[in-house]
């Protein structure tokens, strides 16, 4: 919700900029454009996505809704993937996310870890993991109490 009314609240401002841009000019009304981006309240190119699909030939025609469609859905993984990578660094009292920190913020969210489950990030390293077996081993009475839990 928050999205859709920042969206259309950065829409209008572009329009009344072009307007109020335009307002001295009797003659011409040519004026400078408003990009596909920009109206659709996102960061990500559309022009550049739409631009990719119909020079890539995944079909023979590409409607206008299907960049704006992808270019918010990459914009949303971007920006989910950043604000956990974020506090990754920010765990980690760092102010800069490196790629270990895009590691850590893949494996821990479970949604991204099966998105990107196959992917390997460079310079990522390993997950901290242990072995059960390897662990040292506790007081008898401590571990047969816990496996009575169950």
């Amino acid at each position: 919700a928050e999205f859709s009314a920042l969206r259309q609240a950065t829409y209008r401002a572009s329009l009344e900029a072009e307007k109020m841009s335009s307002k001295g000019k009797k003659g011409s009304k040519k004026g400078k454009g408003v990009s596909k981006s920009s109206k659709a309240g996102l960061q990500f190119p559309v022009g550049r996505i739409a631009r990719y699909f119909k020079t890539g030939r995944y079909a023979k025609r590409v409607g206008a809704g299907a960049p704006v469609y992808v270019a918010a859905v990459l914009e949303y993984l971007c920006a989910e993937l950043l604000e956990l990578a974020g506090n990754a660094a920010k765990d980690h009292k760092k102010t800069r996310i490196i790629p270990r920190h895009l590691q850590l913020a893949v494996h821990n969210d479970e949604e991204l870890n099966k998105y990107l489950g196959g992917v390997t990030i460079s310079s990522g390293g390993v997950m901290p993991n242990i072995h059960n077996v390897l662990l040292p081993k506790t007081k008898g009475k401590k571990k047969l109490e816990s496996s009575q839990e169950y």
